[in-house]
């Protein structure tokens, strides 16, 4: 099954990177406490209508590597993984060369 978010809607799949101490010991993804703020753009909408009726088109696309509100997607289950869903306002930057 795939999906299609709507409107200015995108799906996020959070990339979790692991953490180490300054004397090499690395902290298992499970330990962190904190949402994660970076991720995988996995599917985009088309975009919002404006007030005229014309569609806006989104700056995000597939594949992006993006930084985001830490609390502004919401978390979902689809298709057995978790994933983030959140507007594209909620996307802070794209990261180049990632």
């Amino acid at each position: 099954m795939k999906v299609r978010p709507l409107g200015n809607h995108i799906f996020i799949e959070p990339l979790l990177e692991e953490k180490s101490t300054s004397s090499g010991i690395i902290i298992p993804d499970t330990a962190a406490t904190e949402k994660p703020i970076k991720g995988r753009i996995v599917a985009v909408g088309p975009g919002k209508l404006s007030e005229k009726g014309e569609r806006i088109a989104m700056t995000v696309k597939y594949g992006d590597i993006v930084l985001f509100k830490k609390y502004g997607p919401d978390e979902i289950e689809f298709g057995g993984k978790k994933y983030l869903v959140g507007d594209e306002d909620d996307v802070l930057a794209v990261l180049e060369n990632e």
